[in-house]
């Protein structure tokens, strides 16, 4: 109600004085709108790689295991899945203690089959041909 008693001029010179500040406080609101979004957008990265990290370790675990067992069923061991199952729960230490327990030699062709076996062993695992 004040500023309706005032002349139309003195208005207008308040209204001028105020504008510089009116736009700062534009321009800062529309600043920190755009802090707001490059925060999310950092934020929804940040939640993509934590998400994709477990991803990508259990899809490695089970190329893993998946490995421990043809090596094991193609050198002979008649026990693969119990040394998947070492993997499995112990993950690296398991895999250690199977690569310097197990049988050593070099894997060939069966000539019946067509899978791996060791060079050294009488029968192949997989069709029994000697």
């Amino acid at each position: 109600m004040a500023c309706q008693s005032l002349p139309f001029s003195v208005q207008m010179s308040k209204l001028a004085l105020r504008a510089p500040l009116l736009l700062l406080a534009q321009s800062a609101f529309a600043q920190e709108e755009l802090e707001d979004a490059a925060a999310l957008s950092a934020c929804a990265a940040c939640s993509g790689v934590m998400i994709l990290i477990p991803i990508v370790i259990i899809a490695l675990n089970i190329a893993l295991l998946i490995w421990v067992a043809k090596d094991a069923k193609s050198r002979g061991m008649d026990n693969a899945v119990v040394w998947m199952i070492l993997v499995m729960c112990t993950s690296v230490i398991g895999l250690v203690i199977y690569l310097s327990s197990r049988p050593k030699g070099e894997l060939i062709k069966c000539a019946k089959c067509g899978n791996n076996r060791l060079q050294t062993s009488a029968r192949c695992p997989h069709c029994g041909n000697d």
